[in-house]
């Protein structure tokens, strides 16, 4: 039995928050889970060439966790979509640490395989201060 459209929503909202979760803990075998491992997998971190292929993509966490900086997200503005094998989120992640405080306009896209949901696109874009409060 196929899911229902908001069913199939909350699976991808599920394994969005499962990404944010592994980037706070610091968790490589989380994002290995999550992670579509095939070669059009790409990521986008803010500041960052584009990354293309799992394997960039992981060296990326791999060198992300074994810095200084522990990041803490506290996401809002999320929406979801689904269309058929593929879905998106667009979101703001709003960063703290120590150091810094900044928002984040971020797109995650996931595909759907027989392994579930799996993240294929993290896009995520710094957003000007005063442009935080700006209506879009």
């Amino acid at each position: 039995m196929a899911s229902s459209p908001q069913n199939e929503i909350q699976e991808v909202l599920s394994v969005n928050q499962a990404f944010y979760t592994a980037h706070e803990q610091r968790d490589i075998d989380a994002m290995d889970e999550i992670w579509d491992h095939g070669a059009s997998t790409a990521c986008i971190h803010p500041g960052w060439p584009i990354l293309r292929g799992w394997e960039a993509v992981r060296e990326s966490w791999v060198r992300i966790f074994a810095g200084p900086v522990r990041n803490q997200f506290i996401l809002t503005n999320a929406t979801a979509s689904v269309r058929g094998t593929m879905a998106w989120i667009t979101l703001d992640e709003n960063l703290m640490d120590r150091a810094n405080t900044g928002t984040i306009a971020a797109t995650n896209l996931f595909v759907r395989s027989s392994a579930g949901w799996k993240l294929v696109l993290h896009h995520g874009s710094p957003v000007a201060p005063r442009m935080r409060s700006e209506p879009g």
